[in-house]
This record gives structure tokens, sequence and C-alpha cells, in this order.
């Protein structure tokens, strides 16, 4: 079980970004996405989400727009040659926060900074972090999002009226603001037959957004914090401490422990009515971002809508995000930028598009005049809008780096060989560093 369980765990981090946006599937909202077609703007994106919108630009602009989805573990591969090459690139593109740091440094986004364009002139209307990783390392900046996705702990409400005596998400945070309170909490959990987080790899989020730095500083040496040392030894707790459901994200156990309590049956799945007491358990809390509510947790748990609620870990974090900019080599620089203006602040649509679609949005103008409008049924009324506006703004900006994705996997990986039992700290931490170095020589380890 143990072995299964680590490859599991594993998966988990090398597919996370696979649902970071919605859908993402191969295809186009107005036409083939190989025809070329003068009069046609050309999109690429990762995801789906901006079907809808295309649909509203075309109507208001009287233009076609042509949109082609590359699902995201294809994406940057398809895209880079096209855009080097200049041969069938779209005029816009989207780039997703894993690749995003890989991609503003190079000529395919055009800068917006320049006349006409004048991007600079917009940095007080966003939230800082989202603004800020749109920017090349000269400051120029290249990508906007219209987007903010920072994360919370999605807690069932049942389980905390019974187990800890409140539902409030104020109360609660209150408790889970430390590790130690974590723990604690989990504790009371476990003596009632349930689990704090579905797998370890829950708090994985929360050592990367406590004692934020960028992996590697300006002299190209890696940075590992004691956060990310700590990582090994909170893991470890969770496992030995039997506070979690070995649920790895992304799996049906995952999705199925949303709803309600799981069983073992040489794997975790939905209960069985005849199951022993003892065989099962429920997972009661999960983290996730914005995005997780509408894409993760409403589709799993439908038929226990009204008994969530959101509230904070130990320490902010952010997931995600989809950032949007025009082709540098474009012929259409006007008609996409009018697309990306849309995108990214038009009043009008964005207050549309948050309404409709629950996303929490960067642009501050609009959550000014719409963030206390928000209840969610599906969280018993809960504000959520306001809850992650107010997490948005505790985010560290300038800590992304083009090798984050990569060393969080390497990081990752680790940290399971030690909860598996299969390496000490010590050798854990060793081999990461080897691999580190492996896979990029210029950087410095310790």
């Amino acid at each position: 079980m143990k072995k299964r369980l680590s490859w599991s765990l594993l998966l988990t981090l090398i597919m996370g970004i696979a649902l970071l946006a919605g859908c993402s599937d191969s295809g186009s909202a107005s036409g083939d996405g190989e025809k070329e077609d003068d009069d046609v703007l050309k999109v690429w994106s990762f995801t789906d989400e901006l079907k809808e919108p295309i649909k509203t630009f075309e109507e208001k602009n009287g233009v076609k727009v042509e949109l082609t989805i590359v699902p995201i573990a294809d994406y940057p591969t398809k895209l880079k040659p096209v855009l080097e090459s200049g041969v069938g690139a779209p005029d816009v593109f989207t780039g997703e926060v894993a690749f995003l740091k890989q991609w503003t440094d190079r000529d395919y986004w055009e800068n917006l900074s320049q006349e006409p364009y004048n991007a600079d002139e917009l940095e007080g209307d966003y939230i800082d972090y989202v603004y800020d990783l749109g920017k090349d390392s000269e400051g120029n900046v290249k990508a906007l999002s219209w987007q903010t996705t920072p994360g919370g702990i999605f807690y069932k409400r049942s389980i905390a009226k019974e187990v800890l005596g409140t539902d409030d998400p104020g109360q609660l945070g209150e408790m889970m603001s430390s590790w130690d309170g974590l723990f604690e909490v989990g504790e009371q959990l476990k003596a009632e037959g349930y689990r704090l987080f579905p797998d370890e790899g829950a708090i994985r989020w929360f050592a990367k957004g406590e004692d934020p730095e960028p992996w590697v500083n300006e002299d190209d040496e890696l940075v590992m914090t004691d956060a990310k040392l700590n990582y090994f030894d909170h893991a470890k707790k969770l496992r030995e401490k039997d506070y979690t459901a070995f649920a790895p994200e992304w799996s049906p156990s995952w999705n199925a422990s949303m709803s309600g309590p799981i069983a073992y049956n040489g794997g975790w799945e939905e209960v069985d009515e005849d199951a022993a007491a003892s065989d099962k358990t429920e997972v009661f809390s999960y983290a996730l971002p914005t995005w997780g509510l509408h894409s993760v947790l409403k589709p799993n748990a439908e038929d226990t809508s009204g008994d969530w609620g959101v509230t904070t870990g130990p320490v902010p974090y952010f997931w995600g995000g989809t950032w949007i900019g025009i082709y540098s080599g474009s012929e259409k620089k006007d008609l996409a930028w009018d697309f990306v203006k849309m995108m990214t602040h038009d009043e009008e649509f964005l207050t549309d598009w948050a309404k409709e679609t629950g996303d929490v949005l960067s642009y501050k103008p609009v959550n000014e005049k719409i963030k206390d409008e928000f209840s969610e049924p599906f969280l018993n009324g809960q504000n959520n809008y306001t809850f992650f506006l107010d997490q948005a703004k505790k985010i560290e900006p300038g800590i992304v780096t083009k090798y984050d994705q990569q060393l969080d996997t390497l990081l990752g990986g680790q940290v399971i060989e030690y909860v598996d039992g299969k390496k000490t700290k010590e050798e854990a931490i060793e081999e990461f560093y080897k691999q580190v170095k492996n896979a990029y020589p210029e950087i410095k380890t310790p």
C-alpha cells in the first residue's frame, strides 16, 4: 500500500497544474485552429474560460475570433516553436503561472509598457502580486491577468460544529493560524473518527507561502528557507499522527471524500453501507484556491451544498492563474489589444463576468463596486469574494521564478520519500540538492 500511495502523491505534484483554470481540451470557439484568415483574430490558450468572453467580443466589435485550445500538458511545447517561427502564430495567447516567468523575459509577448498600451499607468488598479507576475526582469509589463487566485481552507461546517464547537470561519481560522494549532485541530478530529486533510500534500501550499523568498536569488544560489525544511517535518507528523486519509489530489478517492465518508477496501473509495465503522473516515478540509470552489468542490460535493465554509490556514498562499498578452509578431496588435483590454480592465465586462462566474478579479476598480454583493449558497451564504480579496493583499509579490515548477516537484518528491520512511530527512534533502544541480547546473546548491 505504501508504494501505491507514494506514486499517487507524486503524481499529484506533477498533475496539479492540469486543473488550475478549468477544463482544457483541443478545439476552437469560432473555426478551425489551423485556418489562415487575415480577418480573424487568433487566440491560443490552455483553458476554455475564454470561450464566452470571445462571443462577447465578437458581438461588440463585429469581428471573428478563432480560439485554439491546447491541453496544458502540451501547451508550452506546442506554442513555443510557433512563437519562435511566427508560422501559424496567434495574435493573443495566455500563460499559466507555472511557466509564466519562462516567457516574460523572451520576446514572445509584446511590451505593454510602451506606447500605445501604457500598461504602467494601470499598476495601481491591480492586486500587487498579480500585476508583478506579468513583468519581465527589467520591469516591463508583458502580460496582464483579470483574476486573482489566493487560497484558503475549505471545511465542512457540520463536522466543525460537532468536533470544534463552532462553524464560524473567523474562529476556525484562529484555531488553525499556527502549525501547532493546525495539529491540535487534527488531533481533535481524529479522536472523533475524522481526518484533517485528504493527504500530506495538502500542506505544501502553506510551506510555499510561509517565509516567502524566491527559490533562486540574484547570485544564482538556491534559497532553502526554514519553512521548506520544516515542510519535511510537518508532512511526517501528519502521516505519523494519522491526520490524513491517504486520498491524494485528483485521485478518485480525493473526489469521493468531498461528498461524504470513504472506506478502505484495498484503496479508499466511496463508503459501502456495510463497511465496518473502523474502516470508514471522513475528510474535514481541503486546501484550495478561489477556483477550487467552482471547479472542484461543487462538481464533487453537489449534495452537500450549504455545509461548507472557507477560512485561513497558517499562512496565505496562491495557486494558479491565467495571464494574457499580445504576440510580439502579430499584425493585428490594435485588435489584439482591444481583446486584452476587455479581458483585463473593461469595467462593464468584468462586472458581468465576476457575477456570472464567481471568478475573483484582480482589477480593483470593479472589486470595490461589487465585493460586498456576494453571498455564496454553497458556503452557507458566506462572502468568499471578500475573504479571498483579503488573502490576496497578503501575498508577497516578486517571489516567483522560472525554476518554481520543477523545484517544487523535486522537493515534493523528496518529502514523500521521507514521509514513506525510504530516506532520512538528511538523505532526502541531500538528494534534492543533487537533483537540483542535475536539472540546473547554473544553480549553486548548499
